[in-house]
């Protein structure tokens, strides 16, 4: 059995790889990236995988019986690129597809979503068997300004009280690799979280707790928020969607307590605790 893993040289499918060659499977994996020459570092079999080509998806899938599509990094072409992919994948005749979609797309509000949801219905259309592993937050999204918020004395956001029950992005890649392992899974659609909940308020007293420093959390309307992210140097479109999930959060949409994930993958899911050490030391 050959395992296909999109986006394999970025931040998931990196970890996805390693997962799947501590499993003992490494000559069966291929790692498929639009650089190619990046992606045969990583150990295994390597092929180039443009989303957007739709002409050499299907030649870069032959052979593989299973694919992890991990969702793309260009959001607004996503639903397109996702499509070209599952056709592709049907062309060549793969077998399963397990993708990598969002937290109870169908109902939430973050921006995020409709995409989401959009790809779900053409894999469940393509006649394909499927998975769909809805992953919640990764801790690193807010841990990532971290060290700004050190800088700056204050972590701000639009998320208000909202409980966001995130997990280390290792914990979703160690949840892929068991799932691309075991056919039981297929036809399920699962919806990962972090084993634990928290506030923007409590990361922000995590993070005065292991640096040292006082470092407030500041509740922002969503447009000031904004605002602040493009002073920072994140360009408008990128700094409005990020305010945006905040108060999808403030609304509950990062928030789930079925334990899915640690289901999965047999542990507790990684503490926010231990993902900020990372950050702060």
């Amino acid at each position: 059995m050959k395992i296909g893993v999109s986006g394999a040289t970025g931040q998931l499918g990196r970890i996805v790889l390693n997962e799947l060659k501590k499993r003992g499977v490494t000559d069966q994996v291929v790692a498929l990236a639009r650089n190619v020459e990046k992606a045969s570092e990583l150990g295994v079999e390597a092929r180039e995988f443009d989303y957007s080509n739709a002409d050499m998806l299907a030649k870069s899938l032959q052979g593989i019986d299973t694919l992890l599509l991990i969702s793309s990094s260009e959001v607004g072409k996503r639903a397109i690129q996702h499509g070209n992919v599952i056709d592709a994948a049907k062309s060549a005749g793969v077998k399963w597809i397990i993708y990598t979609s969002l937290l109870h797309a169908d109902r939430s509000s973050l921006s995020l979503a409709g995409e989401h949801l959009a790809t779900e219905k053409i894999l469940k259309e393509s006649g394909i068997e499927y998975t769909i592993l809805r992953n919640g937050w990764y801790t690193e999204n807010y841990a990532g300004s971290i060290p700004g918020a050190l800088g700056a004395g204050a972590m701000i956001g639009s998320a208000r009280d909202g409980k966001i029950s995130s997990a280390a992005r290792a914990d979703f890649a160690e949840a892929a690799a068991v799932v691309l392992l075991d056919e039981k899974h297929k036809g399920n659609v699962y919806e990962l979280a972090g084993d634990e909940s928290y506030t923007l308020q409590d990361l922000a007293a995590e993070v005065s707790k292991q640096s040292g420093k006082s470092v407030p959390y500041k509740d922002l309307p969503e447009a000031e928020y904004a605002k602040a992210l493009t002073q920072f140097g994140l360009p408008e479109g990128l700094a409005a969607a990020i305010a945006g999930w905040d108060v999808s959060a403030s609304k509950g949409d990062l928030f789930d307590d079925g334990k899915q994930l640690s289901s999965l993958i047999g542990r507790p899911t990684t503490p926010m605790a231990e993902t900020v050490t990372s950050f702060v030391s």
